[in-house]
């Protein structure tokens, strides 16, 4: 027996809440009812039409399944009638459907790629709006990301790309065991023909090393990629052997900031001003033959004291000089991964109140959406680009033609 609804109640109580300046839609409006009502009813007249009495023949109605709709401002309850066979397929709430409102998806994941948490989301909704919205359920429509980051990981890219930016940021994650665990992912920033920013790809790994990055280098190649002009890595482990084999041609540039980093370590508290003095007279030469000099001047006179750090210069040189061959516009450039770092820095807005990610594909999602947002605001090409191109140009002949 159908149970019959009360239209004379939500009518009162729509005048109440109008009164009153409330609401009519939302967990406590009065067209919540109604509209559950009239979804309701809708799915019951799809399985009465698919029951027809052809379809009778060993088949029936087998109770319902419950769940939750969101539809506009609101989140109603819907149960949806199942029959025997399995075969009733509803068109107008599909089965895995949540939402039927357009608009609704964006307005949730706006404010978590903004780094909100899908509880705080939750809680704002139903404090500012007066719908409730289950945390779950946040995450669910959050997923629908999933498929756009899947189209956009395989999309084709140009042939050539000038200068690519190679560094990695790290997060914590919960392994399949329940364990917090350090996971990277190593984000590939190139600069194209016209001068734009781009982020050809972001890899989750585990740990680095000559396998994955002849990986990460082969997806680049298979989408596209056939010359990298210079590489800016942050002394990835396995990198220059991964890149010889996938792109020969490639300069690799070390960044040297990184270097300076890890040397300053090293170097007693009461000398690292003088010796960052001295090494500053190596890195900033005119020229790599300078450079070699001011290198023999450092060793002579903190070799003894720092012996590792001085070594660790000799051992890099070859790939912590390839700027020198360069203009000081493409020095400024190449000599850092300061332009990937910058990047990161805009990740670490957003994701900086996040403790221990759920899981790998958590991560990714929040990192995406996160990206999708800042990438907006590249619409202009890198300061002096056209004196830059027309640098490189000349530099790399064939390889690189602008017309």
């Amino acid at each position: 027996m159908k149970e019959e609804f009360d239209f004379e109640s939500i009518k009162n109580k729509a005048i109440e809440q109008l009164k009153d300046g409330k609401p009519l839609s939302g967990k406590d409006g009065a067209f919540a009812p109604l509209l559950e009502s009239i979804l309701n009813a809708t799915l019951e007249g799809e399985i009465d039409a698919h029951l027809t009495e052809k379809e009778r023949m060993g088949n029936c109605r087998n109770g319902k399944m419950q769940k939750q709709v969101q539809i506009s401002l609101s989140e109603v309850t819907v149960s949806t009638p199942r029959d025997r066979n399995s075969s009733f397929d509803p068109q107008f709430i599909k089965k895995r459907e949540t939402i039927l409102a357009e608009g609704v998806a964006d307005r949730m994941i706006g404010p978590y790629a903004l780094g909100n948490s899908t509880r705080e989301i939750s809680e704002w909704m139903e404090e500012n709006l007066g719908n409730r919205v289950s945390a779950e359920t946040i995450s669910s429509i959050t997923d629908r990301v999933l498929p756009k980051i899947k189209a956009w990981r395989s999309r084709t890219l140009d042939a050539v790309y000038p200068i690519v930016w190679m560094d990695a940021i790290h997060y914590k994650v919960t392994d399949e065991r329940g364990c917090a665990v350090t996971r990277a992912i190593y984000n590939v920033l190139g600069v194209d023909k016209e001068g734009h920013k781009d982020l050809l790809g972001m890899y989750i790994s585990k740990n680095e090393g000559a396998n994955f990055w002849l990986n990460v280098l082969t997806d680049l190649q298979n989408r596209g990629v056939h010359d990298i002009l210079i590489a800016c890595v942050d002394g990835l482990k396995g990198f220059p052997d991964a890149i010889q084999s996938v792109f020969p041609n490639t300069t690799v540039q070390l960044c040297i900031v990184h270097q300076i980093r890890n040397s300053i370590k090293y170097v007693g508290s009461k000398h690292q001003k003088e010796f960052l003095k001295d090494l500053k007279r190596v890195y900033g030469a005119v020229s790599k033959e300078a450079a070699e000099t001011e290198l023999f001047n450092l060793n002579e006179k903190w070799g003894e004291k720092y012996p590792i750090v001085i070594k660790s210069w000799q051992d890099n040189w070859e790939k912590l000089t390839e700027y020198f061959q360069f203009t000081s516009d493409i020095r400024r450039m190449i000599y850092t991964t300061n332009t990937v770092e910058g990047y990161h820095r805009q990740i670490r807005k957003v994701t900086k109140n996040k403790g221990v990610f759920p899981n790998d594909t958590a991560l990714e999602k929040l990192v995406y959406l996160a990206y999708r947002n800042i990438r907006k605001k590249w619409t202009m090409p890198l300061a002096n680009w056209g004196a830059i191109a027309q640098q490189l140009a000349i530099k790399f002949g064939d390889r690189f033609k602008l017309l």
